[in-house]
């Protein structure tokens, strides 16, 4: 099915003229020097493994294996692989590379973004003082970062990580009190909240400056555009994700900044014996960082855009005539996973599939299509949307989800409401011992139920967190959700995503109950409980 479109035929199609420079057929493997690859499907390396590839109408989504990287690098990681170099002469060269392709001072590779922070961090902390670098984390020079409250995520335990307090602040009064000894840096989020918030990252670097605090700016997703917006603003570093829009090696990035910090933060990594011994970027990484910062500067952009754009277009236009169907563009806030998108929305009792439905019916499909997310359920809400992320597909990869949308809201097979449990409603009503069988350990928890008829509501203490429950029971049937806030990782900035959100299935059969409990990226495992 993948090899039904070439590529010159996809051009004349699509009347995708300007972009044709970025959508090209790239040279023959071979007269790159790389080894020949055919796209096969169905019978690859990682079907031969059990593991089935996905066309990615997602995004860049570490856990879909981020972007698919661009030719260039893949030329760069070949060539590098063939060759010793001493790693210390290697960033001297890189970062004077980088310095010279993004007009900042200096530059890093590193392993992701998150990798960045961490460095970045210990570079404040400790800088390249040999023996403060070798106490880390129990002896720090500096112990202290300065994270604004709309900057709080998941990705901010690269500063935890290090032993660093987080001293969270809301007002520029707040940030001015918080300045003192001990603070080593000022971490932000670049994000719409960031922007829209009484603390910008310019009102921030300002304040920063005045007391010769470094800050350092989480742009992992965003473009590097040049001049660079934050460094412009103030900022004394920034952080990129290699494996995003730049199409890089997934797990590298690059540090952005003044030389020596950039020095001090590659000083506390790999290849060096010091706090970020772990953090290890390779030669074949570094290099084609490199290469793909190098064609982020010449390729083109708006032409990237508009091809995207016709995408969706063609998508829309396949499934337009469909009953109870209407589209949606939904633009980019900012330079983070800069593309417009589709969401395409429809009445599951029309088509007779749910979002929920047809997103499980696109994952076991072949090819296997990953959206971003899907609406509406069964009995009620049925009203229904996926969303169409084009960032990340090649050209001809529209067609085919395009087809397949078409297929599974024209024929989408026979799907039923839940039955319904009968039988005398369960009294869930008081203190119960709940243990959580994870596949290595287990946590023993508390819930404290209120009920009124079938709505259940009160309390889940774990073993360090807790959160509120709420849910519903049927006869014997309970469904049940809390959400546990990670102390130190609030996650406002990322809808909460950063604490622990618990949804509990299960049965009830007098003082016991028996289930599961999906914990999303964590996995689903099973659990019991015994009233009190």
């Amino acid at each position: 099915m993948f090899g039904k479109w070439s590529r010159r035929d996809i051009l004349k199609s699509s009347g995708a003229v300007a972009p044709v420079v970025l959508v090209a057929a790239p040279a023959p493997a071979a007269a790159q020097g790389l080894p020949a690859h055919a796209v096969n499907e169905r019978d690859n390396l990682y079907t031969r493994i059990g593991v089935r590839p996905i066309l990615n109408a997602r995004g860049t989504y570490t856990i879909i294996s981020g972007s698919r990287s661009l030719p260039e690098v893949k030329q760069a990681m070949f060539e590098a692989s063939h060759y010793h170099v001493h790693l210390d002469e290697l960033m001297d060269g890189i970062g004077a590379e980088l310095a010279k392709l993004t007009n900042a001072p200096w530059g890093i590779t590193t392993n992701g973004c998150a990798a960045a922070i961490v460095q970045a961090t210990v570079a404040c902390m400790v800088g390249t003082d040999v023996e403060k670098a070798q106490a880390l984390p129990h002896i720090k020079a500096k112990d202290q970062v300065i994270i604004p409250w709309h900057s709080r995520n998941q990705y901010d335990i690269g500063v935890r990580m290090v032993g660093a307090e987080v001293v969270e602040v809301q007002t520029a009064e707040d940030l001015h009190r918080a300045i003192n000894p001990r603070t080593a840096m000022i971490y932000i989020l670049s994000s719409p909240e960031e922007a829209k918030s009484v603390l910008p990252i310019k009102a921030i670097c300002e304040i920063a400056k005045e007391k010769n605090i470094p800050t350092f700016v989480d742009a992992a997703a965003e473009e590097p555009v040049k001049p660079n917006i934050h460094l412009a603003a103030g900022a004394t570093m920034v952080g990129y994700s290699g494996g995003k829009c730049m199409r890089g090696p997934q797990s590298s990035g690059m540090l952005l900044g003044p030389k020596d910090l950039c020095k001090a933060a590659y000083f506390n990594a790999s290849p060096h014996h010091n706090y970020g011994r772990p953090l290890k970027c390779s030669k074949e990484e570094s290099m084609g960082l490199l290469a793909a910062v190098r064609q982020w500067y010449q390729r083109d952009h708006d032409g990237e855009q508009r091809m995207w754009r016709q995408w969706l277009e063609h998508i829309e236009a396949r499934l337009k005539s469909l009953e109870s169907t209407r589209f949606e563009y939904l633009q980019p806030e900012d330079l983070s996973n800069k593309s417009t998108r589709l969401r395409i929305h429809w009445d599951a009792e029309a088509l007779g599939i749910t979002g929920t439905e047809l997103v499980a019916k696109l994952d076991a499909g072949t090819p296997r299509i990953m959206v971003q997310g899907g609406t509406g359920t069964r009995p009620n809400p049925m009203a229904s949307y996926i969303t169409i992320m084009p960032y990340m597909m090649d050209p001809g990869e529209e067609r085919i989800v395009a087809d397949e949308l078409h297929a599974a809201l024209s024929n989408p097979g026979t799907y039923s409401n839940p039955p319904v449990s009968k039988g005398l409603l369960a009294s869930l009503a008081g203190n119960w011992a709940v243990t959580i069988k994870y596949v290595r350990g287990q946590g023993e928890h508390q819930f404290t139920l209120q009920q009124s008829g079938g709505e259940l509501t009160g309390m889940q203490k774990g073993e360090i967190y807790q959160g509120t429950l709420t849910g519903m029971v049927r006869a014997n049937t309970i469904e049940m959700r809390s959400y546990m806030p990670v102390s130190g990782s609030s996650g406002r900035a990322t809808g909460g995503l950063s604490g622990i959100d618990w949804r509990f299935k299960g049965t009830a059969n007098g003082n016991t109950m028996v289930g599961t409990v999906d914990l999303g990226e964590y996995g689903v495992v099973p659990w019991t409980a015994v009233r009190i």
